[in-house]
């Protein structure tokens, strides 16, 4: 059974974090446990861009930003999948210099070192030569980067419908089994 850490950073996108959140109570049959990490700045943006702060009523367990106790700080906790969304920048290049300063960077590290599935959805427009070395590093570690980048094929009408492409495919790359727009389905 999976146990998944979310961590939550403060890029723009917070609309990712929350459709994620609400997917994964959907699934709560393919999981034993999720563990959340959400920084101030994350806060912050969700209450900015989706004005509440309903982040609180998740009821899966959050850990502060410098608990290092949180279980999946270490690989003996056998956390298997850990999807950071949104992935800021900064967070990118902590994660692929191996600066393990929080419990964010440390749980990626963590996933990274035990070669488990580390899926990064990184949101920034444009890239410039630092956030593309830093994606070629995490990716040539073992991570997974997915852009936040929304599909077309299943014609969403809504801002949700078109960040729920992103979400679904990053549940898909997490293994979940998820019932969404296949490419050449009926």
């Amino acid at each position: 059974m999976n146990k998944v850490a979310i961590a939550i950073t403060g890029a723009s996108g917070a609309i990712y974090a929350k459709l994620l959140l609400d997917k994964l109570l959907l699934l709560k049959t393919q999981y034993a446990e999720v563990g959340i990490v959400m920084s101030k700045n994350a806060e912050e943006v969700w209450q900015t861009e989706l004005g509440n702060d309903d982040y609180r009523k998740y009821p899966f367990r959050f850990f502060d930003k410098h608990d290092f106790k949180a279980p999946f700080a270490s690989g003996s906790a056998h956390y298997n999948i850990m999807m950071v969304a949104p992935c800021s920048m900064g967070t990118l290049g902590r994660i692929a210099s191996g600066v393990s300063d929080d419990l964010v960077t440390r749980s990626a590290d963590v996933m990274l070192k035990e070669r488990r599935r580390l899926i990064l959805l990184v949101r920034e427009t444009p890239y410039n030569l630092i956030h593309i070395r830093n994606m070629e590093t995490i990716t040539l570690a073992g991570g997974i980067i997915c852009p936040a980048s929304p599909s077309f094929y299943s014609k969403p009408v809504t801002i949700e419908a078109a960040a729920s492409t992103v979400v679904d495919r990053m549940l898909d790359l997490a293994g979940f089994e998820i019932n969404s727009f296949r490419w050449g389905s009926a």
